[in-house]
């Protein structure tokens, strides 16, 4: 099917009010919030639209209801998807709530938090391949030869009116709404979205953000091989033969934001708004904050927060990268007696000064160090660069030399 004949199929109002129906009993009308700490930055009026809350933890719950809707009976013998990421979780508990077979494919080494969320919604998981290319190619023969239905996660019209309900739910909360910035990966969530406000009102600009590692839709090449990126739920390599022409009609603009910004966003997430955002879900957050997307100079922009599905393992760097960047965290290599007693003494300094103690390691091997000498690295939490002053200034009035 060629880029002229799909130009002409469009996602109908109708078409999206009826997957709103179709998702009634399962997808949640997530809140909006204003995000002062975003408008007060940018100087305009910014809300999130907090989808990190949906159920499974990320939009796609929406196309996967609408996509068993449509099918009815043809599903009967169940369904199947390569993914390792939220839209197996999304097909797992559509196909639940339908009572219906689900085999999600997964490629190998996969996030193990995902494939157990798939299993605990009752799919069964398949691992294998060393890619996801792979994993879908196995789903899809899986539906042939079983009489399955495999159900892609973007590149689907039905499924774009499902995400597109989302668009409806921007329209009904937001009065004065002028801009959405929205996360871009296969094109699914934000065309549809696009689609529906702007059939509602054709002056409201829409924006799509894509990961600088893997940006197709910003005409730069993918590269080969696994892509690593904290957004790696839209890291799309290929659009969709669908969805691309929707995006390219529908979207205002598409812009592109790095790894640092992500990482930035997700912790003022944390930090400003209490809300647990993915990466992929943080870079329309990210494009605000790196000034590549600006609000709208009048009226509301709304920024959607598309999922909430972190990996725990990658918390901790952010929260550490963070604070090392706010100046919370301070590094010092201090010389100290190797005797009983010597270290408690360093140690109560740092009580004194309110710097808590993160980690503390003994250094003896190639360290110019006195006899019954050791020298000791400590991670301290401060307040922030003048608290660490105050504490580097008290080390060095009891004596000790310090280093960083």
């Amino acid at each position: 099917m060629g880029i002229e004949e799909i130009e002409v199929v469009d996602i109908t109002a109708a078409a999206i009010a009826a997957a709103r129906e179709a998702g009634r009993s399962v997808v949640k009308h997530t809140p909006v919030t204003a995000s002062a700490a975003l408008s007060d930055r940018t100087g305009g009026s910014i809300v999130l639209k907090a989808e990190n809350m949906q159920r499974t933890g990320s939009f796609k719950i929406r196309g996967a209801m609408n996509k068993l809707a449509s099918l009815g009976e043809l599903a009967r013998n169940g369904v199947t998807a390569g993914s390792a990421g939220n839209h197996a979780q999304a097909l797992a508990f559509a196909a639940r709530t339908r009572g219906i077979p689900c085999e999600i494919f997964v490629p190998r080494n996969a996030p193990i938090a995902k494939i157990a969320a798939c299993r605990t919604y009752g799919a069964t998981v398949v691992e294998g391949g060393d890619s996801l290319d792979e994993a879908v190619a196995a789903a899809q023969a899986r539906a042939t030869d079983k009489g399955m239905q495999f159900c892609h996660p973007y590149d689907d019209p039905v499924v774009v009116a499902g995400q597109a309900t989302l668009g409806l739910e921007l329209i009904a909360d937001i009065a004065d709404l002028r801009r959405v910035i929205i996360p871009l990966g296969g094109g699914g969530l934000a065309s549809g979205v696009a689609v529906a406000v702007k059939q509602h009102d054709p002056t409201i600009h829409v924006i799509g953000v894509q990961i600088e590692a893997c940006a197709p839709y910003a005409n730069e090449e993918p590269p080969a091989g696994p892509v690593l990126t904290l957004a790696d739920g839209i890291a799309v390599k290929r659009p969709g033969t669908f969805t691309r022409p929707l995006v390219e009609k529908w979207l205002d603009d598409v812009v592109v934001v790095d790894e640092d910004a992500v990482a930035d966003a997700m912790v003022m997430m944390m930090e400003r708004s209490k809300l647990y955002v993915e990466g992929a879900g943080a870079v329309g957050v990210s494009a605000l904050l790196s000034e590549r997307a600006a609000p709208s100079r009048s009226g509301t922009t709304c920024v959607v927060l598309s999922g909430g599905n972190v990996d725990m393992g990658v918390v901790p760097g952010l929260i550490q990268r963070f604070e090392t960047q706010a100046g919370r965290r301070l590094i010092l290599f201090v010389k100290v007696s190797d005797r009983p007693g010597g270290l408690a003494k360093l140690l109560a300094i740092f009580a004194e000064q309110g710097a808590s103690v993160i980690d503390i390691e003994h250094v003896r091997e190639g360290v110019d160090l006195r006899v019954r000498e050791t020298g000791v690295t400590a991670v301290l939490e401060v307040r922030g660069p003048d608290h660490a002053d105050l504490v580097i200034d008290a080390v060095r009035a009891a004596g000790y030399e310090v280093g960083q």
